[in-house]
């Protein structure tokens, strides 16, 4: 799609890419790596599934108290990258992060299984555990809290939503010269629509 062709939307390319992917990647084909970075500018980045996505950018969903959620919070910018082994591509996202409304995160929530909302509650994401049994309590504890009825969305657990400056698409080529082509979106604000404003810049970058 990009080695011949510079389609004017970027979101037509990642939404081509993705629904090959979602046919041939054996596993989490929404799975993308996340970075963040702490006071002090070190980096971290972990796996985090992509829950959502539009022109207003790419949403996943999190524990805010979590090492993550404190560094986006306190540090509202980040990276994401997804590769796709299976079909030999990859697409590297860079922007702005914002929370997302407190009625994304409740129908999102209400969504997902029980026994993941139960274990929304139970896990102090990224603080010490002594061990697994410590966990199983406390699992078994909001089980029985709430077994019975609708399960509340926690107030620490939400989503976050990162709003693309620069958009990368890299594609396997023969003899490791591999495409590249790259959207950069410029005086991008927090609320504006990067697709309706027709702000994209592109250039291909060696490989």
């Amino acid at each position: 799609m990009i080695r011949d062709n510079t389609p004017s939307d970027p979101y037509d390319i990642f939404d081509a890419w993705l629904k090959e992917a979602e046919e041939k990647e054996p596993n989490d084909p929404t799975a993308m790596s996340l970075s963040t970075v702490d006071e002090t500018g070190m980096p971290s980045s972990r796996m985090v599934l992509l829950k959502d996505w539009d022109s207003q950018g790419f949403v996943f969903y999190t524990n805010y108290e979590s090492r993550k959620g404190e560094q986006l919070i306190a540090h509202p910018k980040a990276a994401l990258m997804f590769h796709w082994k299976s079909v030999r591509r990859s697409v590297r996202i860079e922007g702005l992060v914002e929370q997302v409304t407190s009625e994304e995160a409740d129908e999102y929530f209400a969504s997902r299984p029980k026994q993941s909302q139960i274990g929304a509650w139970a896990s102090d994401q990224s603080r010490p555990l002594e061990g697994r049994f410590e966990l199983e309590k406390r699992v078994a504890k909001y089980a029985a809290k709430y077994g019975l009825g609708k399960v509340p969305r926690p107030p620490h657990w939400s989503g976050f939503r990162v709003r693309p400056l620069r958009i990368e698409f890299w594609q396997d080529g023969p003899f490791r010269l591999h495409d590249r082509l790259v959207y950069s979106a410029n005086d991008v604000k927090p609320g504006d629509d990067v697709k309706q404003s027709g702000q994209w810049n592109t250039e291909r970058l060696f490989p």
